[in-house]
């Protein structure tokens, strides 16, 4: 009897270590999977905020030196917003319409020299995208995904 006792512990000790070690595993697979999913979404968030600041300094820089009231060139940015709306923070929608508020006042102005232009980047005032920056900067930090504040 006490050979079939000690039999049924080994079992139970194999089976109670092969369920450890396999909990183990999953545990650590799933840590890994999860934490790849939040790099890609890193990723994905950097790159639109990216594409964003770029079409956004292009458009400023034309709007400086172009006053017009066609607001075709303005498509990308407006879909660039949108996509923002998808999986961005209230604070970085927020500051993306309004870098878009001010490209677009801009367009509205007459054009300015290059002595003017000098004179605003002096003083600041072509530091548009700078609430932007911050709030995109503060979103990548805190790691959010998907939520919409």
């Amino acid at each position: 009897m006490d050979a079939y006792i000690s039999a049924l512990m080994g079992l139970a000790g194999i089976a109670i270590g092969s369920l450890t070690s396999f909990a183990t595993t999953w545990m650590t697979h799933r840590s890994q999977v999860k934490e790849k999913q939040r790099e890609a979404e890193a990723a994905k968030r950097e790159k639109l905020f990216s594409d964003f600041i770029a079409e956004a300094t292009r458009l400023y820089g034309d709007a400086i030196s172009h006053q017009k009231d066609d607001v075709s060139d303005l498509v990308l940015l407006y879909a660039l917003v949108a996509q923002m709306r998808l999986i961005s923070s209230r604070p970085v929608v927020d500051a993306a319409e309004l870098a878009m508020a001010r490209i677009v006042e801009t367009y509205l102005t007459p054009n300015r020299s290059l002595s003017e232009i000098r004179d605003l980047a002096r003083s600041g005032a072509m530091n548009f995208l700078l609430d932007f920056g911050e709030a995109c900067r503060s979103e990548l930090a805190t790691g959010r995904l998907s939520a919409r504040r």
